[in-house]
């Protein structure tokens, strides 16, 4: 199994908005996709916002690519998303989960 994880950092402001989209948009269309184990949203106060760290679990690496395309550590950050973050991975990293 493959943990995938991307940070963000939310305006304050676009917080609960971000999490709202991770919930109603992001999360359902993943759960459709062959490979897609589970996701966790985590988050903490910074000074600039809300930093979130999204951490997704898949079945392999193949799963991944369906999902990210070629380069399976480019992040998929839509524009609306784009739009909440004062800043935002542009490369995720994965792990093998050993256990």
């Amino acid at each position: 199994m493959i943990s995938r994880h991307w940070r963000g950092l939310a305006r304050a402001s676009q917080a609960e908005t971000y999490v709202r989209h991770l919930r109603t948009e992001t999360f359902p269309t993943l759960r459709k996709l062959p490979g897609f184990v589970s996701a966790s949203i985590l988050s903490r106060r910074l000074g600039a916002g809300v930093e979130f760290l999204i951490v997704t679990q898949w079945e392999s690496l193949d799963a991944i690519v369906r999902f990210a395309g070629a380069d399976p550590e480019a992040a998929v950050v839509p524009a609306e998303v784009a739009g909440m973050m004062v800043e935002y991975d542009r490369r995720v990293r994965h792990f093998e989960v050993i256990e």
